[in-house]
């Protein structure tokens, strides 16, 4: 089993009236400190690094490339033998592609940046993409909740952005296996989310079962898996979609190498209550609940049967005391460790973020950058006097003996520091 970290790579450069861009790059000063940060990766032990390419700042412009920061950082990945698994899209469009996703030519585009960057870097030896970063989210927020742009809403809304996120997503893929052939390796990501609670009932019976579909929807199209029987279909039917839109998928169908589920124990099981409707999202969200591993075991099984590839967890941690994200990073490498040995083809472990990472609702705050830090990460940041030192913990020690041992050994007790 392979050990990876992660580096918190949002890019919603855009803003507007009352809101922030968000460059987690920018916040956690990663652009100056990528350097000593990649060290950090080699020093927790890890072998793969998920890390992503902020298109805005390498194409500012439609016909102009800027690549002076991104080959700096890929030649370092080189020199320390690490392995990236390229973020692609981690929601952010350049600032000159007016609305964003809806845009008509956003496919042609992401398609032909995703060729560029292969094209680079693949002297390098880089061969391993994620095209699009949980597109689930991607949709919801920027096509249901109206949270990130283009700030569409609804089920109408959310229907067109899955169909530009899935579009892109089939054409990302094609354009980079051009490029490199058999080299290439697709890391397909979504968000693990459950549902759980009064789903049954039914005042939510039809839009829990809905929710529960909607987890797998573009990982379903773009694999080519919705045809006449998907229980999704008609919903698309009734907002925007007609039989071409379904025959353009199920035609050109591309499939992932490794499958990736993204679980936070703290965050990714929704409990829908007896008379009470949220209707989602940071604005009206629902409670959470805590279901530990067996949420975790649930969801990973789910994707190695629904898609029959290799899985791995792209995405973990809890934010929380050094001795909880321990608990945690023990507690979830043993259920991985045991669904190998019951049969499951898990081939990799994330802790996310490498180093604390800053919350998605600074964009829409005026308090400063410290009230959102989100204590995640293996190293904590510490503001000295406006430099973001990283200040490593025992997560990161017991990371380290995780990685060295391939999870399968039982770490001596880390002190809480």
């Amino acid at each position: 089993m392979h050990f990876a970290v992660g580096v918190e790579d949002t890019f919603v450069p855009q803003s507007g009236p009352d809101e922030r861009p968000i460059d987690e790059y920018e916040l956690t000063q990663h652009y100056e400190k990528w350097h000593a940060d990649l060290g950090l990766a080699r020093e927790a032990g890890a072998e793969l690094v998920r890390w992503g390419v902020p298109w805005y700042k390498i194409q500012p412009e439609p016909l102009r490339w800027d690549w002076s920061w991104l080959d700096q950082v890929m030649d370092r990945f080189a020199e320390l033998g690490l392995r990236p698994i390229v973020d692609l899209m981690h929601y952010g469009t350049p600032l000159w592609l007016e609305r964003e996703f809806a845009h008509p030519d956003y496919p042609a585009r992401v398609a032909e940046y995703s060729a560029r960057v292969a094209e680079r870097y693949a002297p390098l030896g880089v061969v391993d993409y994620t095209p699009v970063n949980e597109p689930m989210i991607h949709a919801l927020f920027s096509g249901e909740y109206a949270y990130w742009p283009p700030y569409l809403q609804g089920p109408h809304g959310f229907s067109a952005i899955v169909k530009q996120l899935a579009r892109g997503f089939v054409l990302q893929q094609r354009a980079i296996g051009d490029v490199l052939g058999d080299r290439s390796v697709f890391v397909h990501v979504d968000a693990g989310m459950r549902f759980v609670g009064d789903i049954g009932a039914s005042e939510h019976r039809e839009h829990a079962a809905r929710l529960k579909e909607q987890v797998f929807l573009v990982e379903d199209l773009v694999t080519g898996g919705v045809g006449e029987s998907h229980p999704l279909k008609p919903f698309l039917n009734a907002h925007g979609w007609g039989d071409d839109d379904f025959a353009w998928f199920t035609e050109a169908p591309v499939r992932p190498d490794v499958m990736g589920v993204n679980y936070y124990p703290l965050h990714s099981t929704e409990v829908f209550e007896a008379g009470v409707f949220h209707s989602g999202g940071f604005r009206d969200p629902r409670p959470t609940r805590d279901d530990g591993v067996a949420g975790l075991v649930e969801l990973l099984r789910e994707a190695a049967d629904r898609y029959g590839a290799p899985v791995m967890l792209t995405e973990t941690c809890v934010t929380g005391s050094v001795k909880e994200r321990t608990d945690w990073l023990d507690e979830s490498v043993a259920a991985l460790h045991d669904l190998r040995a019951s049969g499951v083809d898990v081939v990799g472990y994330t802790w996310w973020p490498l180093f604390d990472m800053y919350e998605w609702t600074y964009r829409h705050s005026r308090m400063p950058r410290e009230a959102h830090r989100l204590t995640m990460g293996l190293w904590e940041l510490q503001d000295r006097e406006g430099d973001l030192a990283r200040v490593r913990t025992a997560v990161a020690d017991r990371f380290r003996h995780h990685a060295a041992h391939g999870g399968q050994e039982t770490p001596p007790q880390a002190r809480d520091r």
